[in-house]
């Protein structure tokens, strides 16, 4: 995370028996709280998430771009020849 006041809020969630032994050891490791190793867990994905769609996103404007060029190749030639 970062050293900005982020504002939080209290909300009751169920989890699987597992997943909460298994946030508890984390947190016991980190020496943190249950909450931050949710909070982080969740940060993560998130970001995975803002990031996947951003390379989908470049990866769409690329093959227009890319299509474009193909389809205006010979015009942009053209209009070069007759400028020699």
């Amino acid at each position: 995370m970062s050293d900005r006041v982020v504002r939080t809020r209290k909300v009751t969630i169920s989890l699987p028996a597992d997943l909460v032994d298994y946030a508890d050891e984390q947190a016991e490791r980190m020496r943190t709280s249950r909450s931050e190793v949710i909070t982080l867990a969740l940060a993560e994905r998130q970001a995975a998430e803002r990031e996947a769609l951003a390379a989908e996103g470049y990866r769409f404007f690329a093959e227009e771009a890319a299509a474009y060029a193909e389809a205006t190749a010979s015009t942009i030639s053209e209009a070069i020849d007759d400028e020699r």
